[in-house]
C-alpha cells in the first residue's frame, strides 16, 4: 500500500487529489432536497432578469453583487435557472482554490503540506456551508487563491511582468465581486514585510495593487449610498471574536511548527497574513460600521488551510527518522478522522434546515392552498422572493400590495401602494394568502404597511389554513360575515407573531 502511495505521488500532480476531494464534496448533496433560501433566492431571482434590468437596479441596489449577478444571468440564460446552475459555480471556484492552496503548500513547505493544506481546505466547516451556496464568496476564494499563487512565484523569482499584470486583474475581479477582499492586498503586503522583498518587487506589487484599488474605487465609492442594506448586520460584540480567536490559535500553531526566519518566503509568511489580516482588518472596519460577517472574508480560510497543511508537514518530517513508512500515512489517516469527526455538521450543511428558511417549499404550499381569484400579501415585503423565485407556483393570485414591480423599480422586493390602499384593497377580497416567516426567526412588524396588512386580517378575517415549512409561513384568511365581526369586535383572530 505505501508503494501505491508513492507512485501517486510521483505520477500525479499535488493538487489533482485536493480538486477531486473538493468537487465531490460539492456534488454531495448539492440540492439540499431541492431547497433555496433568502440569500440564493436574491441570486435567482436577479439572474432571471434582462442584463439592462440588472444594470438598472445595480443604481438603486446591490450594486457590490453586480459583476456575479451578471455571471449568473449568463448561465443561467444558457443553462436554465435550477439549483444545480445556481451552486455547481461556487463547488468548482472552491475546488480552484483547494488547487491554488496545495500548489503553494507543495512549493513552501513539501509534498504532504500541499496535499493536507488542499485537503483540509475543503473540510473547514464554513468552506462546506458556502460552498453549496449561490453568492458570489466561493468565487472570491478562488481569485484570492490565484492572487496568492501568483505572488508566491513571483517571490519565489519565477514570475515576471505577465504575472504582475495577472495578479492586479485577478485582484480587481475579487474586489468588483466583493470590495471587502480588498484586504487581501494588507495581507500580501505583510507577506512582502515578513520575506524583506526586494525594491523591484515592491515596486511591481505596488503597481499592481494600486491598479486593482483604482479600479474598485468607483464600486466602493457607489456601494456607499446604498450602506442601508447592511444595516441588519448587528454592532460587534466579544463573543464574536471567540472564533476568530480560535482561528489565529490554530494559525499560530502552524507558525510555530513551521519555524520560519524573517526574510525567507515560507508557507507561515503566506499563509499567516491571509488568515489573520482579513479578520482583523474586518473587526477594524466593524468598529466604524457593523459588518462582521464570516462569509465577507472566506477566502481567509486559504491562510488556514494553509498554516494546517504547515502543521501536518512539520508532523510528517518529524516523524519520518523513526517512522518512514508510518509517516506516508499521518495525512491519510489524519484526514479521515477528520471526515468522522465533522460528519455530523457535515450533514447538517447538506439539509434545508441548515438555513434559516426555504423559498421553494413554502411556493410549493401556495401552489396547493390557493384557488383562482385569491389575493396574496407578503410580510414583510421581501418575501416576495417566492413569488419571484416560483412565479408558476403564484399563477392566478393578485398581489394587492404591490404597485410596482420588482424590475420596473429596479429593486428586489418592488415598491408596494400606501397604507390606505393596502387597506381599502384587502377590504375589497374574500380570501388572501399572507406569505410571512415562522416565529422563530420572525422580526417583529415595523414597517406601517405591514402593521396595516395584520391589523386588518385581524379585525376582518379568519385563519382557514395554517401552513409552516422550514422557516416560512403561508396562512390562509377568509373574509368574516359582518355579524361575525360584530362579535369578535377587535378580538384577534389568527396567528400574532410575524
Amino acid at each position: 500500500m505505501t508503494s501505491h502511495i508513492s507512485v501517486a505521488r510521483r505520477r500525479l500532480p499535488v493538487w489533482s487529489i485536493p480538486v477531486l476531494w473538493t468537487l465531490a464534496l460539492g456534488l454531495w448533496g448539492l440540492s439540499r432536497q431541492h431547497s433555496v433560501w433568502r440569500d440564493e433566492a436574491a441570486t435567482w431571482q436577479v439572474a432571471r432578469r434582462s442584463a439592462a434590468d440588472i444594470w438598472h437596479m445595480l443604481g438603486q441596489v446591490d450594486v457590490v453583487h453586480g459583476l456575479y449577478y451578471l455571471l449568473m444571468h449568463g448561465l443561467f440564460t444558457c443553462f436554465g435557472p435550477s439549483t444545480t446552475t445556481l451552486r455547481l459555480p461556487s463547488v468548482l471556484a472552491m475546488a480552484v482554490a483547494a488547487a491554488c492552496v496545495a500548489v503553494i503548500g507543495r512549493r513552501l513547505a513539501g509534498f504532504w503540506a500541499g496535499l493536507g493544506g488542499g485537503l483540509a481546505l475543503g473540510l473547514l466547516p464554513a468552506v462546506q456551508f458556502y460552498l453549496q451556496e449561490g453568492r458570489p464568496y466561493a468565487l472570491v476564494a478562488a481569485g484570492a487563491g490565484m492572487a496568492t499563487l501568483l505572488l508566491v512565484t513571483v517571490l519565489e523569482g519565477r514570475g515576471g511582468a505577465g504575472h504582475w499584470a495577472a495578479y492586479g486583474g485577478t485582484v480587481l475581479v475579487c474586489a468588483l465581486l466583493n470590495w471587502l477582499s480588498l484586504l487581501m492586498l494588507a495581507a500580501h503586503l505583510a507577506t512582502l514585510v515578513w520575506t524583506r522583498a526586494g525594491r523591484g518587487t515592491w515596486l511591481r506589487w505596488t503597481a499592481a495593487a494600486s491598479a486593482a484599488a483604482a479600479g474598485a474605487l468607483p464600486l466602493v465609492l457607489f456601494s456607499r449610498r446604498q450602506s442601508d442594506q447592511v444595516s441588519w448586520i448587528p454592532p460587534l460584540t466579544w463573543h464574536m471574536m471567540i472564533g476568530p480567536a480560535v482561528l489565529l490559535a490554530i494559525g499560530v500553531l502552524g507558525v510555530v511548527l513551521d519555524r520560519p526566519r524573517t526574510g525567507r518566503l515560507s508557507l507561515a509568511a503566506v499563509g499567516m497574513p491571509l488568515l489573520a489580516v482579513p479578520q482583523i482588518g474586518l473587526i477594524g472596519l466593524s468598529l466604524i460600521q457593523p459588518l462582521f460577517l464570516d462569509r465577507y472574508v472566506l477566502f481567509s480560510m486559504l491562510g488556514l488551510a494553509l498554516m494546517i497543511g504547515a502543521t501536518l508537514g512539520a508532523a510528517v518530517r518529524a516523524t519520518r527518522p523513526r517512522f518512514p513508512r508510518a509517516s506516508r500515512w499521518l495525512v491519510p489517516v489524519t484526514v479521515v478522522a477528520a471526515v468522522l469527526a465533522l460528519l455530523p455538521q457535515s450533514l447538517a450543511k447538506r439539509s434545508p434546515a441548515s438555513r434559516v428558511d426555504d423559498v421553494l417549499a413554502v411556493s410549493a404550499d401556495v401552489r396547493r392552498l390557493k384557488r383562482d381569484g385569491d389575493a396574496v400579501l407578503f410580510v414583510p415585503a421581501a418575501r416576495r422572493d417566492a413569488a419571484l423565485v416560483s412565479p408558476d407556483d403564484f399563477a392566478g393570485l393578485r398581489d394587492i400590495a404591490l404597485e410596482r414591480s420588482p424590475v420596473s423599480s429596479g429593486t428586489l422586493k418592488g415598491e408596494e401602494a400606501g397604507p390606505a390602499r393596502i387597506r381599502t384593497a384587502m377590504l375589497a377580497q374574500q380570501r388572501i394568502l399572507l406569505v410571512t416567516d415562522v416565529a422563530a426567526v420572525a422580526r417583529p412588524v415595523s414597517a406601517e404597511r405591514d402593521k396595516v396588512k395584520t391589523a386588518v386580517l385581524k379585525r376582518y378575517f379568519r385563519v382557514a389554513a395554517d401552513e409552516q415549512v422550514r422557516g416560512r409561513r403561508v396562512t390562509v384568511y377568509e373574509r368574516l360575515a359582518p355579524d361575525r365581526r360584530r362579535t369578535l369586535g377587535a378580538k384577534a383572530v389568527g396567528p400574532t407573531a410575524w
